[in-house]
């Protein structure tokens, strides 16, 4: 379905909504072409930092390879490189974790696309430093799934929040069926909820 087909559904389906998406207009979206495994090693360098340091790492990271990182050329750098490129000892575990589990196949990544989202998070989970949160994101902006909730997302929970004008924000089990009026489009709301708080947090 059209963006401009789906931000109709999501006003028709919660009429709150209804300014944002006027303000806003349908959110064009296109996934991540990025290879999967490249994906995941991204997602554990910038989580929790901010953007500017966590794309300073990810680039000295990249930059201790020949080429892209794979599974088998990470996993014969000595930790002491990884740590040398700004890696915390948490992250460094954890990117030898992904790299070591898609290597010998407990996480293989070549088939995640056929996966239904609940068996892809079950199975991106099972590496160090990835929760749920990170496979919700690898969901939405890797495989490009239409029908994501991140319920544990702080800036979904807030942007809600703000659209419904309400005093607290809506806790992560308050949020989950909130959601359900949105199928299968949940992403799309989720993203205009991220929206939101753009839209109504002075520069």
């Amino acid at each position: 379905m059209r963006p401009a087909q789906v931000a109709a559904r999501i006003v028709k389906a919660d009429p709150a909504f209804g300014p944002l998406v006027e303000k806003l207009g349908p959110l064009p979206h296109r996934p991540s072409l990025e290879d999967p495994f490249l994906a995941l090693l991204r997602a554990i360098v910038y989580q929790q930092l901010a953007g500017k340091a966590a794309a300073a790492i990810h680039a000295r990271v990249v930059a201790l390879f020949d080429g892209s990182p794979a599974p088998e050329t990470l996993l014969a750098l000595p930790e002491e490189r990884l740590r040398g490129a700004g890696l915390s000892a948490a992250k460094t575990r954890a990117v030898i974790d992904l790299a070591a589990k898609c290597s010998d196949g407990t996480v293989p990544l070549h088939d995640v696309g056929e996966l239904a989202d609940d068996d892809v998070v079950a199975r991106l989970v099972q590496i160090r430093g990835i929760g749920r949160w990170t496979a919700e994101m690898f969901l939405m902006f890797q495989l490009d799934r239409p029908d994501v909730w991140p319920v544990d997302d702080y800036g979904v929970r807030n942007g809600y929040a703000r659209i419904h004008s309400m005093a607290e924000l809506p806790t992560p089990k308050q949020l989950a069926p909130l959601g359900d009026v949105f199928r299968p489009y949940r992403s799309a709301a989720a993203r205009y909820c991220w929206r939101a708080v753009d839209a109504t947090t002075p520069d």
